[in-house]
């Protein structure tokens, strides 16, 4: 989500979310899932930026991979209905995509640059965003993120795989090093809008920006 970042401190417990390790690459197909997803123990959030008004219809799945290469990620998102751009760059990179229906994660490896991020977003219909976040502003990461997104419409269920190259959030990458973490969803064709949260953030207004609010991510063998 493109909004201001916040300075609000945080002292609640931090949630944990764990990638589960897998010794080959990751094939990315919504339509016919890898095996390999369900050693993953879904984080599960229908909850909005508050950790309030939970919206069932709306809840999120998150399933977390990663080999010596990828960090895999598998977002399974009910939804009300879907609002998404129709164009988009030829390689399917869209500016301002949080301005439609989202699922987001904020990636941050060094907690002890917290203004220092990553963010990573894919639409219902396949396009996405990815972004270094810094003091400075927003800049394009060119991760090379790889994706997968397929919509069923008879559930209501939109799903989409990614895979990040590990190296375009930390190079190098050391698993035994936690990384800060959250997870989001955008969804509703104008305001207001549902904002849904892994980690409440608790700002008045939505705001995703806030990365006292991550939770840990961790890299299990």
């Amino acid at each position: 989500m493109g909004s201001e970042m916040s300075s609000n401190s945080f002292s609640l417990q931090p949630k944990v979310a764990v990638a589960q390790h897998v010794s080959e690459e990751v094939r990315l197909d919504t339509q016919q899932p890898s095996a390999a997803w369900e050693q993953a123990i879904p984080l599960v959030f229908s909850a909005d930026w508050r950790g309030q008004n939970p919206e069932p219809d709306r809840e999120t799945r998150v399933r977390l991979l990663w080999s010596s290469r990828h960090l895999y990620m598998r977002f399974e998102c009910r939804y009300r209905e879907l609002t998404v751009f129709p164009d988009s760059d030829a390689n399917g990179r869209r500016d301002h995509l949080w301005d439609r229906d989202v699922a987001e994660a904020f990636l941050q490896p060094d907690s002890a640059h917290p203004r220092f991020y990553k963010e990573f977003e894919v639409s219902p219909n396949g396009m996405w965003i990815d972004l270094d976040i810094s003091p400075k502003g927003l800049a394009d990461l060119k991760s090379g993120l790889q994706r997968s997104v397929a919509i069923d419409d008879q559930q209501s269920v939109w799903t989409a795989e990614l895979a990040i190259h590990l190296r375009s959030v930390a190079d190098p990458f050391d698993p035994h090093q936690p990384w800060r973490a959250n997870f989001y969803r955008v969804e509703g064709p104008q305001e207001p809008r549902s904002y849904l949260a892994w980690s409440p953030t608790h700002t008045k207004q939505p705001n995703f920006h806030v990365p006292e609010a991550f939770g840990f991510l961790q890299f299990e063998k």
